[in-house]
């Protein structure tokens, strides 16, 4: 094993936990095909990644990125553990952008009257 370390033989798999976040797996596979040029296995609520040149800490970047590109900063946050990166949730974000859109957009009289 140590031999396969020194020579670089060591087959090198990265996984995406997405935690919370399974309604947006499509469109973050797409997303890492698209960006880091890899093939992406689905895993139950994991993706694996195959790649030998890609660190953690670029895809801790490229899954921050999908994240501000989806408006999901407010809500998600990316943390890296070995070869994992995970998909968190904020622990005060419950409500999620569709709902903050329908409570919000009250009109004024002058607003409805069209004056």
């Amino acid at each position: 094993m140590v031999a396969n370390l020194l020579f670089g033989h060591k087959q090198h798999k990265l996984q995406v936990d997405l935690g919370e976040l399974t309604e947006e797996k499509e469109h973050l596979i797409e997303f890492l095909k698209s960006t880091m040029k890899v093939t992406v296995n689905q895993k139950e609520e994991k993706l694996e990644l195959d790649s030998e040149k890609i660190q953690p800490q670029e895809l801790q970047r490229v899954l921050t990125k999908f994240i501000y590109k989806r408006n999901l900063n407010n809500t998600y946050w990316i943390s890296v553990e070995g070869s994992t990166a995970k998909v968190n949730r904020f622990k005060g974000a419950k409500k999620s952008e569709k709902e903050k859109k329908k409570s919000s957009g009250h009109q004024s009289i002058t607003q409805s009257w069209g004056l």
